[in-house]
């Protein structure tokens, strides 16, 4: 997530966006990705007031566009949602950022809506163990599928500031699955288990989990640095760098 990046130069995030390009460099994402947040919810990532259901679901909403839109100038697509399904999420969680959703929409224009097998997949499972009424679960499952895709962990991929968050996400919107991760495995793994146990095929090479040699893909730690902390600190070492400091004094 961007909780890291520092709350004094903040940029607006409707300008800034248009010039948000692939290789930009870490210092401006972050910026720009804070900007973003807070123009979706009105506060800074590290203030988000997630207590009650509708300020979490918000915050998570928030997120993974905003995570998105870091990546690159295809914002929907990236975050799993047809242009209509775009708008209407918009419309009905960020209505005071119609500016931004309007740059989002018109960068989105030219990319791709091919919906693909696998995103499908995840989707169409994560939506057969919904729990929650109305749009938001709906959206969510498509958000997550297309989110799966990506390299990191899962929490990390939705934008999160940890993995707690995404328990909770899971638990909220799609209980079925959450509780049948009984041993906390890794999220993406779980969900590829549970497609191949739905089509009656074997995932894993042994039938005791502590016996196979991809334990540790499975069941790994999931903790570390969120996205945009990470971001924050290249930009640091990168300073540093420039001015002279000799970095491997630097603490871990």
């Amino acid at each position: 997530m961007i909780t890291t990046a520092p709350r004094e130069q903040t940029v607006d995030a409707v300008s800034a966006l248009p010039l948000l390009k692939p290789s930009a460099a870490p210092r401006a994402r972050a910026h720009v990705g804070v900007a973003a947040y807070r123009t979706l919810t009105g506060c800074h990532p590290a203030d988000a007031d997630i207590e009650d259901d509708f300020s979490f679901d918000r915050h998570v909403l928030a997120s993974i566009l905003v995570v998105a839109a870091m990546e690159n100038d295809a914002v929907a697509g990236r975050a799993g949602l047809a242009a209509a399904e775009f708008a209407s999420l918009m419309a009905q969680w960020f209505p005071a950022a119609c500016g931004l959703g309007i740059v989002w929409s018109a960068q989105d224009a030219d990319a791709e809506g091919a919906d693909d097998d696998e995103i499908a997949m995840v989707r169409d499972l994560l939506l057969a163990h919904r729990s929650s009424e109305g749009n938001a679960g709906r959206w969510l499952a498509a958000m997550i599928a297309r989110r799966s895709m990506e390299p990191n962990h899962l929490w990390e991929d939705l934008g999160l500031r940890d993995r707690s968050e995404l328990t909770r996400l899971l638990a909220r919107h799609f209980g079925p699955i959450a509780v049948r991760n009984t041993r906390n495995m890794r999220w993406k793994r779980f969900f590829y288990r549970m497609l191949c146990e739905d089509d009656g095929l074997v995932m894993c090479s042994t039938p005791v989990c502590t016996n196979c040699n991809d334990f540790n893909v499975c069941f790994g730690d999931e903790s570390g640095e969120s996205r945009m902390a990470e971001r924050r600190r290249e930009v640091t070492l990168a300073t540093l760098s420039t001015n002279g400091v000799a970095l491997s004094y630097l603490p871990e």
